[in-house]
């Protein structure tokens, strides 16, 4: 049938309303009874709205944030200080400039591989009295808004930020202690009531209008990375750099304070803060290869460090699995010291390279620890990088930076390079935190700037907060598996199976021991299964500090991870996971160890699993018809 003319009109200009909406520019506004000037942004009618403003009696700038009419971040401070210009003060507006950001990249690991990017931008320019020049670049998506300075010339050092972030104060907060490494734990407060002192920067609250994730991206040696800074009583959070005084060299872009916003399924499948980041600057990205990786070092494989017959028991027990790396950590060069690098043979006092051939031969690849302080001065690295290419070692977990000072960025920087110019893959432990870094550089697989299974005063509540905190900004080198630490670890045995999917990694390093494995096979026959690249991420059930049900899908499969702190229950899960039949495998605790249990669900129904106390679960989803009897392959 014919449809009416008018109908069609309407649907036409439906659709261009639609599409003029997502791509709308920023907006000037007029406060009633105000002689302030107000810019918004946003990506769509739902979508998070940044709301710029400029007081005309102090010339200062503040941002705030809302989503569908509800507070996100109330009006915040917004301005730097450097040596020559006092940014933050005193500004006039000279104009705006908009465009439409319309991306697609596809990365090596995270919670999916193939991304697509849509944002609208603003630039709004200032300028002091004096001439001196600020950019404010403003971006909102669906699940973000952010906002950088851009000093178009050179006003001397950075002396600091004015930035700052003004939450209500009831609105609740999920906080990490800062640290060097990156290694606090999460604790929930309220905005106000958490203690005065300084937090990560990925600090998630919850308003009126929904959950906020603050982050930064794009953060490099050009700059210094940043904290927030809290007092007892107030809802404000202010940045605080690394650095007091941070060199510049002329025009400066500094790093994106990102605030990933939506309700808590849009902020746990975000990836805002990857999608602000340059694109890779590796052209040949086909040697970088996620996987699981077989590491023994919390299950006492300290002395296997320096033996090459333990490490080929190892590449042994990886090789049976079907993991594709077995991991070697501190100890393996423990005489290095002794070695004379002058010698174009001194690689041959190991016995790396013998059980590097040794893992090939069985189709296991060897990643190696190596200590930052041997990889700090282009000398340590001109030997180091190029002979563990020349071994075929595959990628290297190199630690103990403990900083986010400029000078250590700047080594990042170079390091980055170096690893990706002799096809290393790079784990960060004693590190800073993702902050766009994957885009950039895909060979960097994860990065530990995590309270993780090493820390013997990890609770339930932490382990339940950590995806929608450290995971959602990237790769997180959790290290979960470590059954043998049953007495250090807050939670059980199908809890620390279901971590494997709950956390994300593009090296996923099991950190038990192959006795471990061996004594719980459904948790070991799981991990067989276990991709370490994801097509799609979907949050089925989530409340930080409570409970994290993820599902992950590779393929035609769905791998559930759950984890709760808590009385014992039957947990309900939605099948959120599309429509159909499908088979769902679940490893589960009972009274005599790990249980398996079968069942066929509709998609979209709701999943029951029995969870003990602080306890959880894994498992596979796979299309169901008859016949099929299991996921596993």
């Amino acid at each position: 049938m014919a449809v009416p003319i008018r109908t069609a009109v309407a649907a036409l200009c439906a659709g261009l309303a639609a599409t003029l909406l997502t791509t709308a520019p920023a907006r000037a506004e007029q406060d009633v009874n105000s002689s302030d000037r107000v810019w918004s942004l946003s990506a769509a009618a739902h979508a998070p709205r940044a709301r710029i403003s400029l007081d005309d009696t102090t010339g200062s700038l503040s941002l705030a944030v809302s989503r569908g009419g509800r507070t996100v971040i109330e009006p915040s401070p917004v301005g730097i200080v450097t040596e020559q210009a006092d940014l933050s003060q005193g500004l006039r507006f000279l104009h705006r400039k908009d465009r439409l950001i319309d991306e697609r990249y596809r990365t090596k690991s995270g919670k999916r591989l193939d991304r697509r990017v849509r944002m609208n931008e603003t630039r709004l320019s200032f300028a002091t009295s004096a001439g001196a020049r600020l950019d404010l670049v403003v971006r909102a998506s669906a699940d973000g808004v952010a906002y950088r300075y851009v000093l178009p010339t050179g006003y001397g050092d950075v002396l600091g930020e004015t930035s700052a972030f003004n939450l209500p104060p009831d609105a609740s907060a999920w906080l990490g202690t800062y640290r060097a490494d990156n290694e606090g734990q999460f604790v929930q407060y309220t905005a106000a009531t958490a203690p005065t002192g300084e937090y990560s920067d990925q600090a998630l609250f919850a308003t009126d209008g929904g959950y906020t994730l603050l982050a930064e991206s794009d953060l490099t040696g050009a700059y210094s990375g940043a904290r927030l800074a809290h007092d007892q009583g107030t809802g404000t959070y202010r940045i605080e750099l690394a650095d007091d005084r941070v060199r510049t060299d002329g025009r400066l872009a500094t790093p994106w304070r990102a605030m990933v916003t939506g309700d808590l399924a849009t902020v746990t499948r975000s990836t805002f803060t990857d999608d602000l980041a340059p694109a890779s600057k590796v052209a040949d990205a086909s040697w970088i290869r996620p996987g699981t990786v077989l590491w023994t070092w919390l299950a006492g494989g300290r002395p296997a460090g320096q033996s090459l017959a333990a490490q080929k028991a190892y590449v042994d027990y990886a090789a049976e699995r079907h993991w594709p790396y077995e991991a070697v950590d501190a100890g393996w060069y423990f005489k290095a010291d002794e070695w004379d690098t002058t010698d174009p043979d001194w690689q041959t006092n190991s016995w790396m390279p013998e059980l590097v051939d040794y893992a090939r031969a069985k189709g296991v690849g060897i990643i190696v620890w190596i200590h930052q302080r041997d990889l700090d001065t282009a000398e340590e690295r001109a030997q180091w990088l190029p002979t563990l290419e020349r071994w075929g070692v595959k990628g290297v977990k190199i630690d103990f930076m403990d900083s986010e000072a400029q000078p250590m960025l700047r080594w990042y920087d170079t390091i980055l390079r170096e690893t990706a110019a002799h096809h290393l893959m790079v784990n960060f432990h004693g590190s800073t935190i993702p902050k766009g870094i994957q885009r950039t550089w895909p060979q960097v697989m994860t990065l530990e700037g995590v309270a993780g299974e090493e820390k013997r005063t990890n609770t339930a509540a932490h382990l339940t907060t950590l995806p929608f905190t450290r995971n959602v900004i990237g790769s997180m080198d959790f290290t979960p598996g470590a059954f043998q630490r049953v007495v250090l670890r807050p939670n059980s045995d199908a809890a620390e199976t279901g971590l494997a999917v709950a956390y994300e990694s593009g090296l996923q390093m099991f950190a038990g021991s192959p006795e471990s494995y061996d004594a719980r096979p459904l948790a070991r026959d799981f991990y067989d299964q276990l991709p370490a690249a994801w097509d799609d991420t979907r949050l089925l059930a989530g409340q930080p500090g409570l409970e994290a049900v993820l599902a992950r899908r590779s393929g035609d499969r769905w791998f559930l991870g759950g984890v709760y702190a808590g009385a014992a229950h039957a947990a309900d899960v939605p099948l959120s996971i599309g429509p159909g039949l499908w088979l769902v495998e679940t490893i589960r605790d009972g009274t005599d160890g790990l249980v398996q249990d079968r069942q066929v669900v509709r998609g979209g129904d709701r999943l029951s699993v029995d969870v003990v106390t602080n306890g959880g679960f894994a498992g596979i989803a796979c299309p169901w018809s008859p016949g099929v009897t299991t996921c596993y392959r």
